[in-house]
């Protein structure tokens, strides 16, 4: 079981950046027709042209940029081992059953 909380975490912490620079919320900026892209047109049509500072928008594409900061790592980390954990041991309850 600790292993599965240590990979919960790890898997957790690693994907989070990697799915911000997927959707398009990169270390250069917003990737063009991304997804990213959509939602920030759509925001700032709906704030009058601009999107404004604090919004979904503005606080993704600041993590895509500079990263996650240490308390959110440590936030990912711990809600990674946990469903780690919780999967494992559902799966070995599962097992034991079966028989």
């Amino acid at each position: 079981m600790t292993a599965a909380a240590v990979i919960g975490g790890v898997v957790a912490v690693r994907a989070v950046p990697e799915l911000l620079d997927t959707v398009g919320f990169t270390r250069t900026g917003i990737s063009h027709s991304s997804l990213a892209a959509k939602m920030m047109s759509s925001t700032a049509r709906a704030n009058g042209g601009g999107v404004p500072s604090g919004s979904l928008v503005s606080n993704l594409q600041s993590k895509g940029a500079t990263g996650l900061s240490t308390p959110t790592n440590i936030l990912l980390g711990s809600a990674g081992a946990l469903l780690g954990a919780l999967l494992w041991g559902s799966y070995r309850s599962s097992r034991r059953t079966q028989y």
